[in-house]
């Protein structure tokens, strides 16, 4: 029996966007997903799209709607919706029918290979490659590798998939990050040595423009709560991890994959 994956949607006036996420899921070939959608009241076409999906799609579909104060806090409603043994944020468009197989593979790998190496290593989960892209147009490839948050480096947040029980031991995202608090819990929980399995591969394409990306006053905002998070989480030098970090999001732009 397979594990169950739950895919964490947020929605807000999404009817751009939404059906081509909702495909890409509905594709998939991993058994048993379940899809978990929070909504913040939107005045668009995106329930009816939500209600229609739920009564038609091949996988669960648990969704509601009500006010939030942003994608954070309705990540953390997604999540209180879910039941899966792995959990991942699932606003973008996954890119293979085998995304999800995948990445649930990767954890098995990387918790195998733990077993056979001494010490008490965390398993937390996977991740893998993506794209930014507008339309058909890819903008940009952003190759993750493995890596350390005091070198600078992160997981993507949009093909990160993580256990249950990281949620369980953690806690939830910090709202009150506005744009940072994806960073602030990869920082929480990779600080101690936790490792992710690692697909190398693009498996998600992610719609561009996101909420630390989409202006030059998010992006430096985005600066500033990085800062924030390493020192909340007592990881230092926090500007020189910041400065490495901003190097290397600034070399993925030379990356066309």
């Amino acid at each position: 029996m397979s594990e169950r994956v739950s895919l964490l949607l947020t929605t807000y006036n999404s009817e751009k966007f939404l059906p081509a996420t909702l495909a890409s899921i509905e594709a998939q070939d991993y058994p048993d997903i379940e899809v978990c959608i929070a909504d913040s009241q939107s005045t668009d076409s995106t329930l009816s799209l939500i209600e229609d999906y739920s009564r038609t799609s091949k996988y669960k579909v648990v969704y509601e709607s009500k006010k939030d104060s942003g994608i954070y806090e309705g990540l953390n409603n997604a999540i209180a919706l879910s039941s899966g043994d792995y959990l991942q944020v699932m606003n973008d468009r996954l890119t293979t029918l085998d995304a999800i197989s995948k990445l649930v593979s990767a954890v098995k790998a990387e918790e195998d290979k733990a077993k056979s190496e001494p010490g008490d290593i965390e398993v937390l989960g996977a991740h893998s490659d993506l794209i930014y892209a507008e339309g058909d147009r890819t903008v940009r490839y952003w190759h993750m590798g493995r890596g350390k948050i005091r070198a600078g480096w992160m997981p993507a947040h949009p093909t990160l998939m993580l256990k249950r029980a990281v949620y369980d031991k953690y806690g939830l995202y910090d709202t009150s990050y506005v744009c940072s608090a994806d960073y602030e819990y990869m920082i929480r929980i990779l600080k101690g040595g936790g490792r992710l399995g690692y697909v190398d591969e693009v498996l998600v394409s992610m719609y561009y423009g996101g909420t630390s990306n989409s202006t030059m006053g998010s992006y430096m905002r985005s600066i500033l709560e990085a800062i924030r998070a390493l020192k909340a989480n007592n990881v230092r030098p926090a500007l020189w991890i910041t400065g490495l970090r901003t190097i290397r999001v600034a070399l993925q732009f030379f990356n066309r994959g």
